[in-house]
This record gives C-alpha cells, sequence and structure tokens, in this order.
C-alpha cells in the first residue's frame, strides 16, 4: 500500500513538472499560468478521444487499485485469525469442527485446508493434491482480477497513438483545404488533439502497468506463503507424524 501511494505520488509530481516546463516560457514575464489555462491545454485541447476514452481510463486505474488494495492483502487472503483458530483445531484434532469452519470461511487459506480435509479419507498424497488444486485456482482468479490492469496499460497507449494520426490527419487535412495558408490557430488546435492524446495515453498506461506489478507480486507472495501454512497445518495428516503420547500411529480422519 505505502509502495502504491508512493509511486501515485511520483506520478502526481511528474504531471506537474510537465505542465511547469510546458508553460514556462509561454509564462516567462507574464503572469503565472492558471488553473483553467493547464486544464484547457491538457484535457480541452485532446478532444472527445481524451474526454471519453482516456480519462474514464484513468478513473478505472484508480479505482481498481483501490479495491485491489483493499481485497489482495494479507488480512484477507491468509487472516490471522483463521490461522490461530484453525491451528487450535488442529492441535486439539477436532477436524470435523475444522471442516466446517472453513467451509464457512471466504479466504484463500480455509478454501485450501477445507479442500484437504473433504480428502482426508484418501490418503494424504490426495490431500495434497486437492490442496495444490485449490492453490493454483485460487490464485488464477486472483490474478484473472487483476487483468483488468493489465488490458489498461496495453491499450491505453494505442489510444494514445491514434488520437496523434488523428490530429496529424486534421492538420494535414486543413492545411490541405486552405492550400497552405493555415492559420497559426488551426495548427495549434490539431496538433494539441495529436500530443495531448499521447499525454495521456502514457499516464494511463504507465501507473496502471506498475500497479498491475505489484499487485501481481503480492499475489505471488500470499500464494506462496498460504501453501507453506497449509502444508503446516495439516502435516499431522502425514505419515509418519509423531502421535501424541497414548495414541495410535494413524492418519486422523476429517469426517
Amino acid at each position: 500500500m505505502r509502495r502504491l501511494i508512493l509511486v501515485c505520488g511520483l506520478l502526481v509530481v511528474g504531471v506537474l513538472i510537465v505542465a511547469a516546463q510546458a508553460f514556462g516560457q509561454e509564462g516567462a514575464g507574464e503572469q503565472p499560468t492558471s488553473v483553467s489555462k493547464v486544464f484547457d491545454h491538457f484535457v480541452v485541447a485532446g478532444g472527445p478521444i481524451t474526454w471519453f476514452v482516456l480519462i474514464p481510463l484513468s478513473v478505472a486505474t484508480i479505482a481498481l487499485a483501490i479495491e485491489h488494495c483493499l481485497s489482495i492483502r494479507r488480512s484477507m487472503v491468509i487472516p490471522e485469525q483463521c490461522v490461530e483458530q484453525l491451528g487450535e483445531l488442529m492441535e486439539q484434532k477436532q477436524y470435523a469442527k475444522a471442516l466446517e469452519f472453513t467451509a464457512e470461511d471466504d479466504s484463500m487459506l480455509s478454501h485450501v485446508i477445507h479442500s484437504g480435509l473433504s480428502e482426508a479419507s484418501n490418503g494424504f498424497d490426495a490431500m495434497e493434491q486437492a490442496m495444490d488444486d485449490t492453490i493454483e485456482e485460487r490464485a488464477a482468479r486472483l490474478m484473472r482480477k487483476i487483468e483488468y490492469l493489465n488490458v489498461i496499460w496495453n491499450v491505453s497507449p494505442m489510444i494514445g497513438l491514434f488520437g496523434t494520426v488523428f490530429g496529424m490527419i486534421k492538420l494535414f487535412a486543413s492545411i490541405g483545404s486552405f492550400g497552405g495558408n493555415l492559420d497559426a490557430g488551426q495548427i495549434a488546435d490539431d496538433l494539441s488533439i495529436a500530443l495531448v492524446t499521447t499525454f495521456w495515453g502514457l499516464l494511463v498506461a504507465i501507473p496502471a502497468l506498475v500497479i498491475f506489478s505489484l499487485f501481481r507480486n503480492r499475489i505471488d507472495v500470499l500464494t506462496a506463503e498460504c501453501a507453506v501454512i497449509a502444508e503446516g497445518l495439516v502435516s499431522v495428516f502425514k505419515p509418519g507424524t509423531p502421535p501424541s503420547p497414548g495414541k495410535p500411529n494413524t492418519a486422523p480422519n476429517a469426517t
């Protein structure tokens, strides 16, 4: 979360630097550029492609980042309370209660443990296979969840390029229609569409790529941690595990 906030802050600073450099020469010796002037240059001048496609994509990126920060975190995937509760149930050999508990809990760890306990009667190898399959399935589900960010960072530069091509076509068409005697203001308008759409395409794509990479790494880490914890919790079912005093050396049955 802190890394994401830092990245977003650096991007905001980058935008401000670009804006300052873009209007530094124009504003030299004059009044400082107003907020409305910046808005006109970086939003209004971008045309419908910026207004109705790229800016909504930037809002979607921010919304997805916030949602993923809330849902893809350790307290949701591997809740500490869940780990402690399952540890106590396994230690007390209350496997039926553990099966019931994991059926009601929606965390990845509970799903993994539940699939393993459900195969307890078929042996430890079947339990391991069931847990591995569940971990892969839940990890794939999380990866599909963040795939929208991957789509955004791939599509945004192409949309910006489309706006650039559109603006250049308009520019050359205007030059041709006026016989080469084109007003400087008209040239500026067409070039604004060409350049501002590229600017927004990159502004959307770069944060989306960074956020996607951060969450992909987070999913890998949480998935690996979940697998290790789950294996430790069900290790009592492993053949050859030393029995408790007065207990036979047999694998327990979850049912």
